[in-house]
């Protein structure tokens, strides 16, 4: 059934590099599962075609390796994901992390710079995003279904990732038990320029994604305006400062970048982490805010804070 599918999607290409009319089979009527690769006892590649998306999507999962019925943590990278797996697994100890532990941790693979939403319209370099209707509709029930989840879920990710999982939860607050950004301002409001900025820098149209900036499509996708939305759930923020701390000590390929580039964004970060901590407590929301003196944007602080945050999530989900 994978190997159709992929057929299908192999042809338009094909007909499109040879000149040819392009098919467009129509869409299911419902996301399916059209492949599971086996990569562990406890990790499996989950290959669905979406109707919303129109293509066939990875999704890597991290699982127990025995039954019973278990939550479900979706985690979300960030602007740059990783390529053929979730850089969650590329770049830190996340699986060895949940080994054993009653979780299914739900890795989406893909979603350069899309803030994992809806876009109004389609993007000619970022292309088809759908995103926000793949993760919360078509998504989650075949991952219940796969994979023993009980239909408790809890949503988390990195800088942008982290931002995608409070507007989802924002907008969607009957599907998510407890939410977690790692580095992540969810103020759509004071993040515009940024959110803007990233995008272009990844040669999308960010007007492609809600609309010019200040339109009504970026105040429905800001949390800091839906607290009400998010209130009874357990609420996760970490943040450092930019100040070069203990990973920066190491040497590493990526250290100039994570000084240079790292240390200004998360100041930024930190700015607005305050201020929707105070929003948040003035609306009566609690919130937990790891605060950290140092540390750049980069993963050797997200590894750090996923371990962190793990008790406050699980514990909201019951893993």
């Amino acid at each position: 059934m994978r190997l159709s599918r992929l057929a299908v999607l192999m042809l338009g290409v094909v007909g499109l590099v040879a000149g040819l009319p392009v098919l467009h089979p129509a869409p299911a009527a419902a996301a399916e599962v059209v492949g599971i690769d086996a990569l562990s006892p406890t990790r499996s590649a989950v290959f669905i075609a979406s109707p919303a998306m129109n293509q066939v999507v990875q999704v890597q999962v991290l699982h127990p390796s025995g039954g019973g019925s278990r939550p479900s943590y979706y985690l979300l990278d960030g602007l740059d994901p990783g390529v053929g797996q979730s850089t969650w697994t590329n770049a830190t100890d996340a699986e060895p992390f949940f080994l054993g532990k009653n979780v299914n941790v739900v890795l989406p693979v893909g979603g350069k710079a899309s803030y994992f939403t809806d876009w109004r319209r389609d993007d000619p370099v970022l292309g088809h995003y759908k995103w926000e209707t793949f993760l919360t509709q078509e998504l989650p029930p075949l991952i219940d279904a796969h994979f023993a989840g009980n239909g408790v879920n809890a949503i988390g990710g990195l800088s942008m990732g982290g931002h995608a999982a409070y507007i989802l939860a924002a907008r969607h607050p009957a599907l998510y038990t407890a939410v977690a950004g790692y580095s992540a301002c969810p103020d759509t409001g004071l993040a515009t320029g940024a959110v803007q900025f990233s995008i272009l820098t990844r040669g999308g149209n960010p007007d492609n994604m809600w609309g010019p900036g200040g339109s009504p499509e970026w105040a429905a996708h800001d949390p800091a305006l839906m607290l009400d939305r998010l209130r009874g759930k357990t609420l996760y923020l970490s943040t450092g400062t930019g100040l070069p701390g203990p990973h920066e000590l190491e040497l590493k390929p990526q250290l100039p970048e994570n000084i240079v580039l790292g240390g200004p964004i998360e100041f930024a970060v930190d700015t607005c982490v305050i201020a929707f901590e105070r929003r948040a407590r003035a609306a009566g929301v609690p919130i937990r805010v790891d605060y950290e003196p140092v540390g750049t944007h980069s993963w050797s602080y997200w590894n750090d804070h996923l371990k962190a945050s793990w008790p406050t999530v699980g514990a909201a989900i019951g893993a």
